[in-house]
């Protein structure tokens, strides 16, 4: 049996979390022949105008997507605004944030249904047979002289979902970005970094708390950043 369909799933259900380096992720993946341009989309994103720690060095974008319960592809639904409660973000949530759609084309291309597939088939058999709503998150975090990076400005978190899919795409000029994963007491359970495009880790998001720590540039003179795909689970209720 394939490890996407029967060691991911176990892992979660034993420890929470999985950390799936590049060399495991590539063969899981049906097609990715657009790589390519799918990359190249987190260049020229938007700047995130809502960080409350004043900083400019987050872009995004972002979707929301439905997948049938048993169901491996997903559905766009009409673009709204992310919304997350304070309980979960305490410097962000309680608003409505309003960020500029991906692109239909994008998530409809060979690589992000690829993505979509290989966590619908792993979320799927750890809660057969619901519905998910889905949110989709492109995220760039620039560093620079004088400025570092915050991947997670609100520290360890959880999101408020059921399950959370983070996919590194690509690092430029940069160092640290380290992921920790730490139980609901508090303490640390794992930490690795995301280095090598598809390098991704899946999360439980009830049993476990998640942060990156800030990310440096190499080279101060030139562009640094770090692109990652956020990709979180929700048991769809009515209406949704």
């Amino acid at each position: 049996m394939q490890p996407a369909t029967q060691a991911l799933p176990e892992a979660i259900a034993r420890d929470g979390f999985v950390f799936v380096p590049s060399a495991q992720t590539a063969p899981l993946l049906a097609a990715r022949d657009d790589w390519d341009r799918f990359a190249a989309s987190w260049n020229a994103m938007p700047l995130d105008t809502y960080m409350a720690d004043g900083g400019r060095y987050r872009r995004r974008r972002y979707a929301t997507l439905s997948v049938s319960a048993g169901e491996t592809a997903a559905t766009l639904a009409p673009h709204q605004p992310h919304y997350q409660s304070l309980d979960y973000n305490h410097l962000h949530g309680g608003i409505e944030r309003h960020f500029e759609p991906i692109a239909p084309d994008l998530l409809a291309g060979s690589t992000f249904a690829s993505i979509m597939a290989l966590c619908c088939t792993v979320f799927n058999r750890l809660r057969p047979g619901v519905r998910w709503h889905v949110e989709v998150h492109q995220f760039r975090i620039e560093a620079r002289s004088g400025e570092s990076g915050q991947p997670t400005p609100e520290g360890v978190h959880r999101d408020g979902v059921d399950y959370v899919m983070v996919m590194m795409v690509r690092r430029h000029n940069i160092r640290e970005g380290t992921t920790t994963i730490h139980g609901t007491t508090g303490q640390q359970l794992a930490s690795f970094t995301l280095v090598e495009p598809l390098d991704l880790t899946l999360v439980d998001d009830h049993r476990c708390l998640h942060g990156v720590t800030p990310v440096e540039p190499v080279d101060p003179s030139r562009p640094a950043w770090r692109d990652v795909l956020v990709v979180t689970f929700r048991v769809a209720s009515e209406g949704t």
